[in-house]
């Protein structure tokens, strides 16, 4: 989907059309903290991205606004009413495929090897394309593909509202000028990292053998070495079982107020509980809670329970003496404010 939470925003609510929309933390002029979800393209033409920080979202929506742009719109995230529409699609998409793999709220492959032709696949995916324009008046981008990297890739390649056919014939030759972080699996440090020895486009990477590229990223050089020509067996997955459940938040401000910290976590952990019975789950064995201090520096701990749990309380108690050393001596003795506590759940069974 084309910045979903956006898309969605928008057309819920007209008078944002044509405006920057930044779906995230709030900004509180510049000083918020958080990031961004989801930035629609108006405001991706200022720079702004997922997971910007939302500060710096704010500035650049500034730095616009002295130039006479519009400035953006900040709203905050709605995940109940994007999960409803991600279900509507879902359910959709179903129609057009026996195996899904759903990749994300907003992502999903379709195997569709029965339709025996790149030709006829497009075909299909374009009447997709239209029934989901026509119900939830939003649009998609398509990539089709001999396998789940390539589809991937190409499905960014035309966005928005794209299609992108990509035979086993062309992949190779389509990855090759493309940069190399479009490779799965190739993060922004390794980005840099190559990009320092004038390795910048996948075309530099295929000049390497597997055993350079094994001396280079270990085991992983031969899985790279395969990718950057478009060869990728990865199957799809039909059904996605979530390993962990979890919550975390970042205070307005750094803290240290035990009231405020103590309600955050005991709130958390209901919410968690509660999503993990909507998942489908009974109960958890490991408890986890993460801290992030005011200089960044982020640790966690974690429990495994004797016997799995389905108790608010027993979370709620594993997760407060979980979090009790991040506030005293054992591990904060130099009493540094927390900007962020977060607490899940592992080892959950149905």
């Amino acid at each position: 989907m084309d910045a979903f939470f956006a898309a969605i925003e928008e057309r819920d609510h007209p008078e944002l059309k044509g405006l920057p929309l930044v779906v995230g933390a709030d900004p509180a002029q510049g000083k918020g903290r958080g990031v961004v979800s989801t930035a629609n393209y108006a405001a991706r033409q200022y720079g702004i991205h997922s997971a910007l920080p939302i500060s710096q979202a704010w500035r650049f929506s500034e730095q616009a606004r002295h130039r006479g742009r519009p400035a953006a719109v900040f709203l905050r995230v709605n995940y109940r009413r994007y999960r409803e529409v991600s279900e509507r699609i879902m359910a959709l998409v179903r129609r057009y495929a026996s195996l899904v793999e759903e990749a994300g709220i907003d992502e999903v492959y379709l195997d569709l090897s029965q339709t025996e032709s790149f030709g006829r696949a497009a075909a299909l995916c374009r009447q997709l394309k239209q029934e989901i324009q026509e119900q939830e008046k939003i649009t998609a981008s398509v990539g089709i593909g001999p396998n789940k990297l390539v589809a991937k890739i190409a499905s960014d390649f035309q966005k928005p509202d794209g299609l992108t056919v990509v035979t086993p014939e062309e992949a190779e030759i389509f990855l090759e000028p493309l940069p190399v972080r479009k490779i799965p699996g190739i993060g922004p440090k390794t980005e840099k990292r190559l990009a320092r020895e004038g390795i910048r486009l996948v075309r530099d990477l295929k000049q390497f053998s597997p055993e350079e590229l094994r001396l280079r990223f270990g085991k992983w050089g031969a899985e790279l070495y395969e990718r950057v020509r478009g060869r990728h067996e990865s199957p799809l997955i039909e059904a996605y079982e979530p390993k962990s459940l979890g919550e975390q938040e970042t205070f307005g401000e750094d803290t240290r107020d035990l009231n405020l910290i103590f309600d955050r976590l005991l709130d958390m952990c209901g919410h968690v509980l509660k999503r993990l019975r909507a998942a489908g789950f009974q109960t958890f064995r490991t408890v986890v809670v993460t801290v992030r201090f005011a200089d960044f520096a982020t640790h966690s701990r974690s429990h495994t329970l004797t016997a799995a749990s389905r108790s608010l309380d027993i979370l709620r108690f594993t997760a407060m003496k979980l979090l009790m050393p991040f506030l005293d001596h054992r591990e904060n003795p130099r009493h540094k404010l927390l900007r962020l506590i977060g607490v899940r759940v592992e080892k959950m069974e149905r």
